[in-house]
């Protein structure tokens, strides 16, 4: 295992016919914190994303993962490495109950994810780790609910669980707080404030307010170069910062 930074990129560069999306972003992602990339539509957020996660392949440039090269590993290598995109578990099933998703999440480490014939005794040992895992994400009193007619800041909890279920070391969030209001935001931030106690959490978040109030470190991107990078209350008062989000909010 590495030490203090997690998650490392080297000069990672995305050029797609011509257009250069991520131009050598070099990022450090410090162990057992919660880092931000925020930035403008079209800054290059989601594609650093997707080639932290394997999703995409880089043009250039390395991602270092607990210090081990992860550039050209495939994407379940990555999250059975213990890093985990919150959308690459945490398909809900819709038509089943909050506990049966987040029992089916467990099944995966055990290679039973789709033995759907398997009987109900044998999965009952599930039980008991699925139901604390609800009960971290506040969904106890919803365990026996239909997934699918879960309010929509319950469904994100829901998600949250089955990609805790995979007891990731490091968690990627593509803006969880996305079509939420108030109430849910308040809810979901506190949760992922309480889930990244003993984990590492990187995401990309829109709502400036929730990223001033979670997160430790904040890398800014601007037509997929970095822009700046430190902590809200510095990167905030960045000219260049503050310029970059003219038109489009406040920082």
């Amino acid at each position: 295992m590495a030490g203090e930074f997690i998650l490392e990129t080297r000069d990672l560069t995305k050029e797609f016919k011509g257009f250069v999306a991520v131009r050598q972003v070099n990022l450090k992602v410090r162990r057992h914190t919660i880092h931000a990339l925020i930035g403008p539509n079209g800054a290059g957020k989601t594609t650093v994303f997707n080639l932290l996660t394997r999703f995409l392949t880089p043009s250039a440039g390395t991602i270092l993962y607990n210090g081990r090269d992860i550039t050209h590993a495939k994407p379940a290598s990555v999250a059975r490495g213990g890093m985990v995109r919150s959308f690459q578990i945490s398909a809900v099933f819709p038509h089943l109950s909050v506990r049966e998703n987040v029992r089916v999440a467990l099944q995966r480490p055990l290679g039973t994810s789709f033995h759907f014939w398997r009987s109900e005794r044998s999965l009952e040992g599930l039980h008991e780790r699925a139901d604390e895992l609800i009960e971290a994400v506040g969904l106890s009193e919803f365990r026996t609910a239909i997934a699918g007619e879960l309010p929509y800041g319950r469904k994100r909890a829901l998600e949250i669980a089955t990609t805790l279920a995979l007891d990731p070391e490091m968690m990627l969030l593509d803006e969880p707080m996305a079509g939420m209001g108030g109430e849910d935001i308040s809810r979901i931030a506190t949760l992922i404030e309480k889930v990244a106690k003993d984990r590492t959490v990187l995401m990309v978040e829109h709502n400036l307010s929730v990223v001033a109030w979670l997160c430790n470190t904040i890398t800014v991107l601007q037509r997929g170069e970095v822009l700046a990078e430190g902590p809200y209350e510095q990167v905030s008062k960045d000219p260049a910062v503050v310029e970059a989000y003219i038109g489009t909010g406040h920082v």
